[in-house]
């Protein structure tokens, strides 16, 4: 009897080496998906990083522009005002 008892304890043992075996497996291969995932999301984000710089260079040179169209326009608008001004002037004489 002994000799089945200490079969039955090999076989257990066996049994939670090979489901060891295959828990390990699972996390390698998981751990490995999960490194790849990672990698993906460095290379997303560096994308990401510049895609925002060059937005953001992007913003500074329309906010320029958009101010030296402001003075443009504010100085149109002042050379108009004069001109409306002359011409009042003008038809008082």
């Amino acid at each position: 009897m002994s000799g089945i008892y200490g079969l039955e304890k090999f076989s257990h043992l066996e049994d939670k080496i090979y489901r060891t075996l295959e828990q390990f497996k699972r996390e390698r291969q998981e751990r490995e998906s999960l490194e790849r995932e990672v990698l993906s999301l460095r290379r997303e984000v560096s994308q990401l990083s510049d895609e925002k710089e060059r937005l953001e260079l992007q913003v500074e040179r329309l906010l320029g522009e958009r101010d030296t169209i402001k003075l443009k326009v504010e100085a149109m608008l002042d050379a108009i005002a004069v001109l409306d001004i002359e011409t009042a002037e003008t038809a008082k004489k």
